[in-house]
């Protein structure tokens, strides 16, 4: 008997603001989704960019479903908790799925071109093709087995694989995008023999792009004769922009692109979240949401609305950055105002809109030709520890910044010189603090400024790596980590400070280094120091682990060389409190000239062994075996409850 047809369940009303918020979120999967289920006869640069247009498309249709009548502003994520697939995601990636299906659809003499198969208008790219990287062999049958089956098998097969839903759930998916019979489409799917797990390849991954030119020699043929439709639409332009345009107006801008209820709050200075000076002290929350609003320009409505403008629609001239994974769209309602004043030779804004922190800086004098800057920082989960101070100016190799209500006092410690006393660090009276030498400049690591603040019951050493929000700097294990305190901590962090720079601009929230091992060295070598450097980010992945081997030194601490990188890995846990254990190993010379295979890992093992070009075992944690100059050696280890386990790599 064949199956009744599947029915929709009833529409979940739908907020047009949280669409908005799930398409930030979750703008790289809604893409993926798209670019997979589009028609395989388009080309591959074809399909990025209309999978690009789908995704952006689907806002308009959660606007006329339920128009915004109330902020935009999404409420901050709690530090541990996943963003939730709720009826906002549900509805705009049902959108992305009805367009990419509608774009397989045959063409008839009466159908209009949807709008898919048309060149997209947004996003545009002129002079190159834009596709995926490269996969492997799996990948390449996997696209062939998509392309020999129809949109509808290929939808299955993606909301099952990249989605993770159940039959049911797809078959109602596909009958709400328009499928006419979705147990015909499932039973397709079935047929498709490949893993999901392919589906997160790269690719398939329309946000990570490589280039290639056209055809150039047509494209040079077509140059003359769009070199007068150049011309006059750059008189054009300019025309257009000599009534209503300039600094005054809207300054480096780009022309709006978009007109909704929530985008016109977010550019009214008037809408702004002003925090009161002691709203911190009952605030039920010890984060940004609890910073006063500062500065000795916060009445000025003309740069506040530039700042917004700015935000909203970044023009050419304006220098733009952002940290790993952080949107970089405009706000989605009233941002926080933290500070609007003059730093330095710059006027600088800094708004909170609950995920991020951005910095808006323009000279003081308001000249157009000196351009302006945007900068974006992710910081959501946020907690007294890590929103301690934030980078208000950075300018000729020195930085400032703009300190938490409740720090009580600054001061600034070479991590070089860890028996030199800190110096006090002065601050005005608005938190900004005296500029101090940046980190990791050009010509070697001579100095390595961090800052301690102190709130009265604990002391937090914070330093800057080239971002808005400095890194926290903590010692001891995984489980604990805790303040760096005492003479030991100190001079490991004197070697250790160097290494810094290889998790510089990665969108770093703390940095923890754990000695975990010491051992004795070969020949009377005297003792040698293990440590595990990992730094977490504040988009949970991209952490970075280092594991490195302090060899003992007769130098006096502050002059002694950093810690050698024994092993090194990325988006690993371990080192981690999920994971906190750590194996590595370093091939070492003595006094003599003779060569070792020295390795340690934490407490968690019981034996260590080498295999390949040296081989030795060693019961315990610590492992020292003779080997020659250039030899090369794996490394296993023997847990606790008897797993074996790689080294850190």
């Amino acid at each position: 008997m064949r199956p009744l047809p599947e029915v929709p369940p009833a529409a979940t009303p739908v907020d047009a603001e949280q669409a908005e918020a799930s398409l930030v979120e979750h703008y790289p999967r809604l893409v993926r989704l798209g670019y997979l289920v589009l028609p395989p006869t388009l080309s591959r640069s074809r399909r990025v960019l209309a999978s690009h247009a789908l995704a952006q498309r689907s806002l308009q249709a959660a606007r006329r479903a339920c128009p915004a009548d109330g902020p935009g502003l999404p409420p901050p994520r709690r530090p541990g908790r996943a963003a939730a697939a709720g009826p906002g995601y549900a509805y705009v990636r049902r959108q992305v799925l009805r367009g990419a299906l509608t774009a397989g659809l045959p063409l008839r003499r009466r159908w209009w071109p949807g709008r898919v198969r048309l060149p997209s208008a947004l996003p545009l790219v002129w002079g190159l093709r834009l596709f995926p990287h490269s996969g492997g062999a799996d990948e390449l049958a996997l696209e062939q087995r998509l392309s020999a089956v129809g949109g509808p098998a290929r939808a299955a097969f993606v909301l099952r694989g990249l989605e993770s839903l159940s039959d049911c759930e797809v078959r109602r998916e596909l009958a709400a995008a328009g499928v006419a019979d979705p147990h015909a489409a499932l039973r397709e799917a079935d047929g498709v023999a490949a893993p999901y797990a392919l589906l997160a390849s790269p690719e398939f991954d329309p946000c990570s792009l490589q280039a290639r030119p056209p055809d150039l020699p047509r494209r040079r043929r077509y140059a003359r004769a769009a070199l007068a439709a150049a011309a006059a639409a750059a008189v054009c332009g300019t025309l257009l922009g000599l009534p209503g345009g300039g600094w005054g107006h809207e300054g480096p801008a780009a022309p709006p692109y978009a007109r909704n209820p929530a985008a016109e709050e977010a550019l009214d200075p008037g809408a702004l979240r002003v925090v009161p000076a002691t709203f911190w002290r009952r605030s039920p929350r010890t984060d940004f949401t609890a910073w006063p609003t500062r500065g000795d320009r916060t009445e000025d409505t003309r740069l506040l609305r530039r700042a917004l403008t700015v935000w909203a629609r970044p023009g050419g001239g304006v220098r733009t950055s952002a940290t790993p994974r952080t949107p970089m769209g405009p706000p989605m309602g009233a941002p926080q105002l933290l500070y609007a004043g003059e730093v330095g030779a710059s006027a600088v804004v800094l708004f909170y809109d609950g995920l991020r922190v951005v910095r808006y800086a323009e000279p003081r004098n308001a000249d157009p030709s000196e351009g302006a800057a945007l900068d974006f920082a992710r910081v959501d989960g946020a907690d007294a520890a890590s929103a301690g101070a934030l980078v208000v100016e950075r300018a000729g190799g020195r930085v400032r910044y703009l300190t938490a209500p409740w720090v009580r006092s600054a001061s600034v410690r070479d991590l070089l010189a860890p028996d030199r006393a800190p110096r006090p660090l002065h601050r005005a009276p608005d938190g900004v603090t005296d500029a101090l030498s940046g980190t990791g400049a050009a010509g070697g690591c001579r100095s390595w400024d961090a800052v301690g603040l102190s709130d009265g019951t604990a002391d937090r050493l914070v330093t800057d790596l080239g971002e808005l929000a400095p890194a926290r700097l903590t010692s001891g294990p995984p489980s604990k980590p805790h303040d760096v305190a005492g003479r030991t901590e100190l001079e490991s962090w004197a070697r250790t400070a160097c290494l810094l720079p290889a998790v510089r601009s990665r969108g770093v929230r703390s940095v923890n280094s754990w000695a975990y091992a010491t051992q004795p060295l070969p020949e009377d070598g005297g003792s040698a120091r293990w440590l595990c450097t990992r730094a977490e980010t504040w988009r949970g992945a991209g952490s970075r682990v280092l594991a490195q081997f302090q060899a003992p030194s007769a130098r006096p601490p502050g002059s002694r060389p950093p810690g050698a990188v024994a092993a090194r890995s990325e988006d690993s846990p371990a080192c981690g409190a999920s994971d906190p254990r750590v194996l590595a190993g370093v091939l070492w010379k003595s006094r003599e000239g003779r060569w070792y295979v020295l390795a340690a890992g934490s407490e968690q093992f019981t034996s260590l062994t080498t295999s390949g070009g040296v081989t030795g075992t060693s019961r315990g944690r610590l492992l020292a075996v003779p080997a020659g100059a250039g030899d090369r050696a794996r490394l296993n280890g023997r847990l606790r409850d008897g797993s074996r386990v790689g080294a850190l790599r």
